[in-house]
């Protein structure tokens, strides 16, 4: 028996930091033989009411959530690694829509790229990254660019 997670859930947004933590999650599904879910979540604008959303924009942004999922299970093919499910989730908060799906899979690690927003910007805008690492049912790797010591 293993004490490696079997399901690794990388979720995806198209960032440069989620670049980085896709190859990541495909070299640790590689080398463990995890089972690798890719999932993105396209948000719905918390400036639109939801009354007020049409069928037609739904159908849009979800159409455009769905090309974004497509891409980068894509990359995960030409970075070497097996999507064993691609999951496509539409909501408000990207965080609770990672969680939840993590629940549902019983997910052994997640694995996200950070904004790096810092300790002030994470104060005023909030950190989709943090808000996993909190609530997560299982071991969350955020990972992220390098950055120069000097830039901090």
């Amino acid at each position: 028996m293993t004490t490696f997670p079997m399901k690794v859930l990388l979720a995806v947004d198209g960032s440069g930091d989620s670049a980085l933590a896709l190859q990541t999650a495909v070299d640790l599904a590689n080398r463990t033989g995890s089972e690798l879910h890719v999932a993105h979540v396209g948000l719905v604008s918390f400036y639109v009411l939801p009354d007020t959303v049409t069928d037609e924009q739904y159908r849009r942004w979800k159409a455009e959530a769905q090309e974004r999922l497509d891409r980068e299970v894509a990359k995960v093919g030409e970075a070497g690694g097996t999507v064993a499910e691609a999951h496509l989730r539409m909501g408000r908060k990207a965080d609770e829509q990672v969680i939840e799906l993590a629940e549902e899979l019983a997910a052994g690690m997640v694995v996200v790229g950070s904004k790096g927003y810092g300790t002030l910007g994470r104060a005023f805008m909030g950190n989709d990254s943090d808000s996993i690492v909190r609530h997560a049912p299982c071991p969350v790797l955020v990972v992220r660019e390098r950055r120069a010591a000097a830039s901090r």
